[in-house]
């Protein structure tokens, strides 16, 4: 799952970046507001980290032009200004969440996970599917109530498409909600991640799409 991470501190966003990497997520890093809406206008996310003290154009600035284009990427608002009126500011451009420096990383990836979890309709955090339950938080998969070991871009592209389910997903969006920025994406990597699962899971969870991608079909 992709996150955009908008945050011109060097130390706080390499603390953020790193902690989200180890929970899972894969992450883009941009590091003012003319380099996060760019971002925002070639790459679909999950989520967004928005700092609100941005060098080259303000983190509220930001929000607003996402929300006036139409984008409702989920957005989590973090920054050292504290005050009622500052986190209103944020609500009101069109945050969902607002967290004030300084910050527990564990924390923040709670927040994370709920937004997520509530821009895709879910209620609670465990997917379940046929004879498979998935457990997000913990990062565990059992089969017919046994564990199931995936790798983590296995794991990756299961959570994508659990979360689609009924939506055929190209491989092309596939790679962007696995792999940030600076990753090396081999060509048939999705294939290669889908023929594992399915040699894990059983042929029948994942359908290929001809010519485009692959789906989960809705039970």
């Amino acid at each position: 799952m992709r996150i955009l991470l908008v945050e011109d501190d060097d130390l706080i966003g390499s603390g953020v970046d790193a902690g989200l990497r180890h929970a899972g997520f894969a992450v883009d890093w941009a590091h003012d507001g003319v380099e996060a809406l760019l971002a925002l206008r070639t790459m679909e996310y999950a989520l967004v980290l928005l700092d609100l003290g941005l060098p080259r154009m303000s983190g509220t600035d930001v929000l607003k032009q996402l929300r006036d284009s139409g984008n409702d990427v989920p957005v989590l608002v973090l920054t050292a200004k504290g005050t009622v009126a500052d986190k209103v500011i944020g609500l009101e451009a069109g945050a969902d969440d607002y967290l004030g420096k300084p910050f527990d990383l564990t924390e923040l990836v709670a927040r994370c996970r709920a937004l997520v979890r509530r821009s895709q309709g879910r209620s609670t955090e465990e997917i379940v599917y046929r004879n498979l339950r998935v457990d997000p938080l913990a990062q565990k998969v059992t089969l017919d109530g046994s564990p199931v070991s995936l790798t983590a871009r296995e794991w990756g592209v299961l959570i994508h498409l659990l979360t689609h389910q009924g939506q055929p997903q190209s491989r092309a969006r596939l790679e962007d909600s696995l792999y940030s920025w600076h990753s090396e994406v081999e060509s048939n990597a999705i294939e290669v991640h889908v023929s594992n699962l399915r040699k894990k899971l059983g042929n029948d969870v994942i359908r290929t799409v001809r010519g485009f991608g692959y789906v989960v079909d809705k039970p």
